[in-house]
């Protein structure tokens, strides 16, 4: 995993980590101990999920990046087809607090995605790897400056 990858990970998780701790905080405040574990399960799953989303898209970018559009679609898709079944399978909980669990996802899901926007937007990753084994000075034409006019 290269270092950019690893920083836009580390951009999403800390920040949702901190709102799942706030969120666990105040549930455990208006909804108990039940509340609190709702809304642990909910960063649970939302870092689980939006973590190895935005994993497996990294990886598609890097080898298969015609896909790349596409694998963001199925894995959206698939994210909410397991999110559906994980809510039907702890429909009748008496685990954690419900509400407290919804709550919490949607925070914390919303502050992934927000993170993970503003650490792309920040991110000054090449669209177009240089190629490392022939240098330009070796063409015979001088090195790009990426638009930049060189000063004499």
């Amino acid at each position: 995993m290269l270092s950019n990858d690893v920083r836009t990970l580390l951009q999403a998780a800390v920040p949702t980590a901190a709102v799942g701790a706030i969120a666990a905080a105040v549930a455990a405040v208006f909804a108990g101990g039940q509340g609190a574990m709702g809304a642990v399960v909910a960063v649970l799953v939302t870092t689980f999920f939006m973590g190895l989303s935005l994993l497996v898209l990294l990886r598609t970018a890097k080898s298969l990046p015609h896909l790349f559009q596409a694998m963001g679609l199925v894995l959206y898709t698939t994210q909410i087809l397991v999110l559906f079944v994980f809510l039907a399978t702890f429909k009748n909980t008496t685990l954690f607090h419900p509400r407290a669990f919804a709550i919490s996802l949607i925070a914390t899901t919303l502050t992934w995605v927000t993170a993970q926007t503003i650490g792309h937007m920040k991110a000054k990753v090449l669209y177009v790897e240089p190629d490392t084994s022939k240098p330009d000075a070796a063409k015979g034409a001088e090195p790009r400056t990426a638009g930049l006019a060189r000063e004499k």
